[in-house]
């Protein structure tokens, strides 16, 4: 095969082609990583199973609510200032975080009371309150933008005093149950770095953070809930050992990334919004808190840091360059670095197939690291 046919197949390699090679990789991954810990099918220890359960409840009830919120007209209102090929996709169903974060978080929940005793739910119970209310700020975002017909949701002061809320109702209850070893963050290669009462800042930045940064990487089909359905598995396959509650919960967030991708791939027939979006890096950051893996989660969103940091990076830049004119230049052609990307030729499913890749050698790389 010569190099133009070979690019020929890249650009036309389908939304749908790029979510069931993930969905297969993922779940080969989720099987291996079973095998190893000799608890394949095993429904109290298992990754595969409540991923696979909550892919499949997901897929299907999206089949039920996206022509709700289709009839309930919650089409996205899209940026004119943003890649011109984006306008095509205005009218288009968001709010989508409202049918599969929950199928994620309750699964997780009934699934760790039966299995692990309804006496053991409390990370599983902390983990899915935070995530659930990290996403009723999205949800009061979207639902603002959508009753303004505009861009404009919740104030993004209204919307950090929230975040920040939330972090430190989460951070309460932390210092609350003070589980072991919780204020020493354990650092590559068996070093770890006791952190006292600084913990609990470190703990609510990482949660706004974390939640913001997958945030801004939602802005094309697919990318957002494929990249969260990788970070998730790999957090729940590393925390396995030791938190068999938060493996599952991890397992039935992925699992429910992965069936919103059956309807968020390109071209997407609903998008997750906020309400998905600011959910899902609650998710993995309070999963991080819990299990004192925040260095592994700082690996596993390589890439929502770099969206962010573009981002960052963009508007210093603009304001470090502003003439007399009240104009700066820009540093990219449109941030966060996706949009770059499309607006440098680049077409979406090369965008999210390449960070797909990438996040996926993050994961790999976390597994010999940790």
């Amino acid at each position: 095969m010569d190099a133009k046919s070979l690019e020929f197949r890249l650009l036309n390699f389908s939304g749908t082609s790029l979510s069931v090679l993930l969905a297969v990789s993922l779940s080969l991954v989720a099987l291996l990583c079973d095998y190893q810990a000799n608890r394949a099918f095993n429904p109290s220890f298992s990754l595969t199973l409540p991923f696979w359960v909550c892919a499949a409840a997901t897929t299907g009830l999206g089949y039920l609510v996206v022509p709700m919120l289709r009839s309930l007209k919650t089409g996205q209102v899209i940026r004119e200032d943003g890649p011109q090929t984006h306008l095509k996709k205005g009218g288009t169903p968001t709010m989508g975080g409202v049918f599969f974060i929950p199928v994620g978080g309750l699964v997780a929940l009934l699934w760790s009371g039966f299995t692990l005793g309804w006496s053991n739910l409390t990370p599983v119970l902390a983990v899915s309150a935070l995530t659930l209310a990290y996403g009723f700020i999205g949800w009061l975002d979207d639902w603002q933008i959508l009753r303004r017909k505009s861009n404009k949701g919740i104030s993004p002061q209204m919307k950090l005093a929230l975040q920040i809320g939330f972090a430190v109702l989460f951070c309460l209850g932390l210092i609350l149950s003070q589980p072991a070893g919780i204020a020493t963050v354990v650092l590559p290669f068996g070093l770890a770095l006791p952190l006292g009462l600084l913990f609990w800042p470190l703990a609510a930045f990482v949660l706004v953070a974390e939640s913001n940064a997958t945030n801004l990487t939602d802005g094309v089909d697919g990318l957002a809930g494929g990249l969260c359905a990788i970070a998730l598995l790999a957090l729940g396959a590393i925390v396995a050992p030791t938190n068999p509650g938060l493996m599952i919960f991890c397992a039935c967030m992925s699992g429910s990334c992965l069936g919103f991708l059956a309807h968020n791939r390109n071209p997407a027939t609903v998008f997750m919004g906020d309400t998905g979006s600011l959910a899902l890096g609650g998710a993995l950051a309070s999963v991080a808190l819990l299990s004192n893996t925040l260095w592994i989660l700082f690996i596993l969103s390589g890439i929502f840091f770099v969206e962010t940091l573009s981002v960052v990076a963009q508007v210093s830049y603009y304001k470090a360059t502003k003439g007399p004119d009240g104009i700066g230049k820009r540093l990219f052609k449109m941030a966060p670095l996706h949009h770059h990307l499309e607006l440098s030729g680049w077409s979406e499913i090369q965008v999210v197939g390449t960070f797909y890749a990438i996040n996926a050698i993050l994961a790999l790389l976390c597994f010999f690291i940790r």
